[in-house]
């Protein structure tokens, strides 16, 4: 499903050049539930969004279901990420003005999807994860938990090929860390790709693979060949 070769990232501050990424090569199948993990600072997040096409290399190759994502213009790009990703962030990023039924239908509706069309799949998704009484809720009529569910129902309404989560426990407690890697690991039962960052090596230990990054490389020669631990 996703295949990485020799990734180059880096960021300059001031004169200096930060090489984040180094020739990283990766292999993710399709259905796998794999995490990355590695000392805060390694560049986790850094790939993640590359990888989710939120931002750009410097140099290398991603092909995601055998497109070539960095060979697409802005405009493909754009409409590659709403149709064929999904994303969760460790701070929600849901629009503070609209309730969770609207938060799902935007992205929806961003795809060209009819009001009517893109309500139903929102409604589903948002039901899915156990909070259809909250539709009309807005993010602070919510818990964080809670707030945490929307973005995972925004993430899987238009059913993407890759999920990309980036620490999304991060900001939860225990208890509900636990019930939101329930629903990412029943979307596995149900075939889903899940990529996922975290710092917490109990969450790791759910995936299927973890990958470690460390000096700008992933650290683990099953993360390179796609072989399961």
């Amino acid at each position: 499903m996703i295949k990485v070769d020799k990734l180059i990232k880096s960021f300059h501050d001031g004169e200096k050049e930060l090489v984040v990424l180094k020739e990283l090569n990766l292999r993710v199948k399709g259905g796998e539930f794999i995490s990355i993990t590695g000392r805060s600072g390694s560049g986790k997040s850094t790939l993640l969004y590359q990888l989710g096409l939120l931002d750009h290399p410097n140099s290398g190759q991603i092909l995601i279901d055998d497109i070539d994502v960095l060979a697409l213009n802005p405009t493909e790009r754009t409409r590659f990420r709403l149709q064929e990703l999904g994303y969760i962030f460790q701070d929600y990023a849901l629009l503070p003005e609209m309730n969770a039924e609207e938060n799902v239908m935007l992205p929806l509706l961003m795809q060209g999807l009819t009001k009517r069309k893109a309500r139903d799949m929102a409604v589903k998704a948002l039901e899915k994860i156990g909070l259809g009484p909250k539709l009309d809720n807005l993010p602070s009529q919510l818990s964080g938990g809670e707030q945490q569910r929307v973005s995972i129902a925004r993430a899987i309404a238009h059913d993407p090929k890759i999920i990309f989560a980036d620490e999304p426990t991060a900001n939860l407690d225990a208890d509900t860390s636990q019930v939101v890697l329930d629903y990412f690991l029943e979307l596995h039962r149900e075939g889903q790709t899940i990529v996922m960052v975290t710092h917490e090596p109990e969450y790791a230990r759910l995936t299927d693979r973890i990958l470690l990054l460390s000096d700008g490389v992933i650290d683990d020669k099953e993360g390179i060949d796609g072989h399961k631990h």
